[in-house]
């Protein structure tokens, strides 16, 4: 099996096919080195055998593999433009080029799952325990990195608009009730900039690992989201205060996956 550092070099080839000064691949390259690390952490933190820590930062070294292209053909990140997941599996398992990372195939099928499945709106429709395993930790990882992205990265980037635009938006009722009910939220329900805000904050919801919530809750990540924008519309400031109390105390105390 190929080490980290080579499949790295191969990655990092790869990535001379795009712009690397456009702001969102640059955005996308740091996020995926990003989720190289927190998957890492999160399989240390599990106790898990080196084998899998190594299958674990594969995935997600390749996880966002497809979003270059997307980006490339359309400047954009939203899931109409493209499955960027789907491609991401197609360059690599129909095209041929995961021999490129690994050199056997002992693990492709596991590799081939979790990417595919790591931006579904649920995870569904895995039996082998494995897979799961690092299914649920490729999308605990790919949440925990955005939550640094929507700290560190300019508004504009992925929102498309500044914080004070964002923060006079409305709140639609669905996503209310969806955010405040403890569920994720459906990307074809947003309707507002808030949506999509909230969006963002309710992934804390779809965290898979104790583990994963204790690294949330040892960088502050709920207060300081919640925080980063000032909310001028009245019923979305009273919204996002209530909200920052049900996602605190979920993060808190939310139980591990068994």
């Amino acid at each position: 099996m190929t080490d980290y550092t080579s499949a790295k070099a191969v990655f990092e080839s790869y990535l001379d096919n795009y712009d690397r000064e456009n702001d969102k691949v640059r955005l996308k390259i740091v996020h995926t080195y990003g989720v190289v690390e927190q998957s890492s952490e999160i399989a240390e933190r599990m106790g898990l055998s080196d084998e899998d820590v190594f299958l674990a930062r594969i995935i997600a070294l390749l996880h966002d593999i497809g979003r270059f292209e997307q980006l490339k053909r359309y400047d954009s990140f939203l899931p109409d433009t493209m499955d960027h997941a789907a491609y991401g599996v197609k360059v690599l398992f129909r095209e041929g080029m995961i021999r490129r990372f690994l050199t056997e195939d002992r693990w492709d099928a596991v590799i081939e799952t979790a990417i595919a499945k790591h931006s579904d709106f649920a995870l569904e429709g895995i039996d082998d325990e494995k897979t799961l395993l690092h299914a649920r930790i490729i999308r605990d990882a790919d949440k925990l990195d955005n939550c640094r992205v929507k700290l560190e990265d300019p508004l504009e980037t992925f929102m498309g608009a500044e914080a004070a635009e964002i923060g006079a938006a409305k709140i639609t009722a669905k996503i209310r009730r969806d955010a405040l009910g403890e569920k994720s939220i459906l990307s074809s329900d947003r309707v507002t900039l808030m949506d999509y805000w909230i969006s963002y904050l309710a992934y804390f919801y779809d965290l898979n690992f104790r583990e994963s919530l204790d690294i949330a809750e040892e960088n502050d990540y709920v207060h300081r989201l919640i925080h980063r924008i000032s909310y001028t519309e009245p019923e979305t400031a009273d919204t996002m205060a209530e909200l920052e109390y049900h996602l605190t105390e979920y993060v808190r105390h939310a139980k591990r996956t068994e």
